[in-house]
């Protein structure tokens, strides 16, 4: 067992310790050009599919509206309190506006049948009477 004399710092053993630790280093500085090299072609090929600048020019709100709704997800705040009151004042204007016009088309179609029931009504106790139907 070597002791701490013996054994050269940084765990270099003998005269090659210098000379790997420089090859290693160099080859840890083409990994890297290289892995920048592969992100920068990356990030280039994303942005010309993306065309960024052409939807911003198109559409800025829009734009303006997803980058808002990105950051506010990405910060955090998508289990916050006010995502929940939001969302629930979302549904709840939703689901209104979504069963307004069912509604509505329910109360017609029962005004409808109730009026069309007062006029057999009113039908019926004329002939009872002997008087004969109006004709509109």
């Amino acid at each position: 067992m070597e002791t701490r004399e013996q054994r050269p710092p940084s765990g270099a053993r003998g005269n090659g310790g210098a000379h790997g630790l420089s090859e290693r280093l160099d080859q840890a500085g083409k990994a890297a050009g290289q892995t920048w090299s592969r992100a920068r072609d990356t990030f280039t090929d994303l942005r010309e599919t993306v065309d960024l600048p052409g939807r911003v020019d198109r559409h800025p709100y829009g734009t303006l509206a997803a980058a808002l709704g990105i950051g506010y997800v990405l910060g955090g705040g998508l289990f916050t309190a006010l995502t929940g009151r939001i969302v629930g004042l979302g549904l709840r204007v939703g689901l209104r506006l979504a069963l307004l016009p069912m509604i509505k088309d329910e109360i017609a179609d029962l005004a409808e049948m109730m009026g069309n029931q007062d006029e057999r009504a009113a039908g019926e106790a004329g002939a009872a009477r002997g008087e004969s139907p109006e004709r509109t």
